[in-house]
């Protein structure tokens, strides 16, 4: 079953993290994600507010930079977080918009090669392992967490390219596909994660998340919020059909449809976040409640 969850974007003013997150979980909506986009909210400290201010959601970062964090860091502030809330966090982990990297002076000249290095590297500490490695990005000389997570947990990774959604395959617990994959994108998204994980002998996709970031949107307006922001990012959107293959919008009824077509295209979660201009996030919220309930997720 697709799972439905709503996005809150670290553009919405940290103060009201807490009260929109609250409003997420009454309307019976299982995950929250976030992201992280310089120079806005952070996502652990984020992740960690709602976790503490709620009871049942689940919260997924969606994604961390690895360029920003030491590896043990992230390793140390997951686990940390993961005993304090266990089995609600979900810490993915990208590349990092890389313009952004090199304003801040962390630009990877190879970002796969980062990734491999610190996803393998963060797994480990989060299995409990003690690791020595050196690698061109990652080293660590004897490393253990002195309170690593009763459990493993799980980290998905951030990919949209052919090579990182393959590395993605190979290294990930998952997959967070963002919103400009959409339907047009997902079925070769998926060929290339399948190949990642058969290259290193994983199997098929069956228990690997996939999680796609789809606009959504609901009231007067909607599809017009929609269109105009993913046209500004170069998407074509010229009508309601090509709208569709990248957002979710209407009523309860028909936010439960569009979920569903990306849960037949292979998406595990569809984590749906409004336009920047929307004048009613709460009530997306409350219309995302009610498409939770009719896709039986109450």
């Amino acid at each position: 079953m697709t799972t439905l969850a709503c996005i809150i974007r670290p553009s919405i003013p940290p103060s009201r993290i807490v009260p929109l997150a609250r409003a997420v979980e009454a309307a019976g909506i299982k995950e929250i994600w976030l992201w992280e986009d310089c120079f806005q909210s952070g996502g652990i400290s984020a992740a960690s507010a709602i976790l503490a201010a709620t009871e049942r959601v689940r919260v997924g970062i969606g994604v961390m930079p690895t360029p920003l964090r030491n590896v043990a860091l992230t390793a140390m502030e997951v686990a940390t977080v993961d005993g304090m809330f266990p089995g609600r966090l979900i810490p993915g982990i990208g590349h990092g918009v890389q313009s952004w990297m090199a304003q801040v002076g962390v630009k990877a000249a190879s970002p796969l090669t980062l990734m491999r290095e610190y996803a393998t590297a963060l797994s480990a500490l989060l299995a409990g392992e003690r690791v020595t490695t050196s690698g061109r990005y990652v080293s660590l000389d004897d490393v253990a967490l002195d309170w690593p997570p009763a459990r493993p947990v799980p980290v998905p990774v951030a990919a949209t390219g052919p090579k990182s959604l393959r590395l993605a395959g190979e290294v990930g617990a998952g997959v967070v596909l963002e919103g400009s994959v959409g339907l047009p994108g997902l079925p070769a998204a998926l060929e290339q994660i399948a190949a990642g994980r058969a290259a290193a002998g994983h199997g098929g996709l069956d228990g690997f998340p996939v999680i796609q970031f789809v606009y959504g949107g609901t009231g007067p307006g909607a599809a017009e919020r929609l269109r105009a922001e993913l046209t500004a990012w170069n998407t074509d959107v010229a009508d309601d059909e090509k709208l569709a293959g990248y957002a979710v919008w209407g009523d309860a009824q028909a936010l439960a449809d569009g979920v569903r077509r990306f849960g037949t295209a292979g998406a595990d979660t569809v984590a749906v976040y409004a336009a920047e201009d929307d004048p009613d996030f709460e009530g997306l919220i409350t219309a995302l409640g009610g498409a939770n309930e009719l896709l039986g997720q109450d």
